[in-house]
């Protein structure tokens, strides 16, 4: 259970520098991270840094499948941590 704890905050901060860098790619016009991948990693136990990334670098804010998709990923993730009693 140790080794998932690691994992749990290596994909969070992981998702959160993604999210940062898409966003500079977003200002400086270069080519963007996908959507697909973005949600990728917060279905993979991401959400947390989804989240902190989204708010925090004012990145896909406005954009439903983000602000209402990461946080019932994370509703069901937290359900599930429950039901495993991680």
């Amino acid at each position: 259970m140790e080794i998932l704890k690691y994992y749990f905050i290596a994909i969070n901060i992981l998702t959160f520098i993604i999210f940062g860098l898409d966003k500079l790619k977003a200002i400086h016009g270069k080519m963007r991270i996908s959507v697909k991948t973005l949600l990728s990693l917060c279905i993979f136990g991401g959400s947390i840094g989804g989240l902190m990334g989204m708010y925090i670098f004012r990145h896909k804010t406005l954009v439903r499948c983000f602000t209402l998709g990461i946080p019932i990923i994370l509703v069901f993730q937290i359900i599930i941590i429950f039901i495993l009693n991680i």
